[in-house]
């Protein structure tokens, strides 16, 4: 039997859905139906449910944040357990598109209409092949590569306030402060880039500095092609990578060119670094 989590901050949306749900699909069996991002990311890793139904604006994580803690935690905290299938749910038709080419299984815009919701359901069935033989065969499981890949893109996007596909003004330099001095640190001298409590350490090739502009609002205004994101605390720029490596837990580490630091890459930004 098919098993299911709901996570909806809207109390009566979220009856709604699940009532649909269970008209739709009677042998879907729904865990759970929670308010906020941290407890559908709690109850996801302790439930391991094969769809997620996450609304994009929740208090707490956004719906794209919990798919990334998931991308990042699954392996270690769930086994051999498949990845589960995704379905955003969201008032923000501008998320709509590129939630769908993240290889989620589907969107749905609110308010869910009927017809929508069931084409979603026999998508889903034919995935988990519970569905009638007149149905699609049943579908790949998710990506998940592409899927960490797309969910990066959507979580700076999301992060950075702003409308996919518009950009927001790119950083030249950094201005930190040290004591009554304010260092004008050039983006071509920094190496890394880590959040450290309520502040950010800019690291160049042999000066510290710290700012207090937080990660996730750096992030949309540098050049994804030369600054990655590599962990959720840790922005490093690309050509400060020397090497990359892979221990016996099978976790990737980057050595930098003029830095001593090791930097653990997390799951979801290791599709960064597949050999050519």
């Amino acid at each position: 039997m098919p098993t299911a989590l709901i996570a909806e901050d809207e109390p009566l949306l979220a009856q709604a859905l699940g009532t649909a749900l269970g008209r739709l699909w009677p042998e879907l069996d729904i865990l759970a139906t929670v308010g906020d991002g941290d407890a559908a990311l709690e109850q996801a890793l302790q439930r391991r449910p094969d769809v997620l139904f996450l609304d994009i604006r929740m208090p707490g994580r956004s719906g794209i944040a919990v798919a990334a803690g998931l991308l990042e935690h699954w392996d270690a905290d769930t086994g051999d357990t498949p990845f589960p299938a995704l379905v955003f749910v969201t008032a923000y038709e501008q998320y709509a598109v590129q939630a769908f080419e993240t290889h989620a299984i589907d969107y749905l815009l609110k308010p869910v209409q009927p017809e929508r919701l069931r084409k979603t359901v026999e998508r889903l069935q034919a995935m988990f092949d519970t569905a009638p033989p007149c149905l699609p065969a049943p579908a790949a499981v998710p990506d998940v590569p592409a899927l960490a890949q797309a969910v990066d893109q959507l979580r700076q996007w999301l992060a950075g306030g702003a409308t996919p596909g518009t950009a927001p003004e790119p950083l030249t330099v950094l201005q930190a402060s040290v004591g009554n001095v304010v260092h004008m640190v050039a983006l071509d001298e920094v190496r890394l880039l880590e959040a450290a409590d309520k502040y950010v350490r800019v690291l160049t090739a042999d000066r510290e500095y710290l700012i207090r502009t937080p990660l996730r609002e750096l992030l949309p205004r540098l050049d994804p092609q030369q600054f990655w994101q590599v962990h959720r605390s840790h922005v490093v720029r690309a050509r400060s990578i020397a090497t990359v490596s892979r221990d016996e837990a099978g976790k990737l580490w980057l050595a930098l060119r003029d830095r001593p630091e090791r930097i653990a890459v997390s799951r979801l930004y290791a599709h960064r670094f597949k050999a050519m």
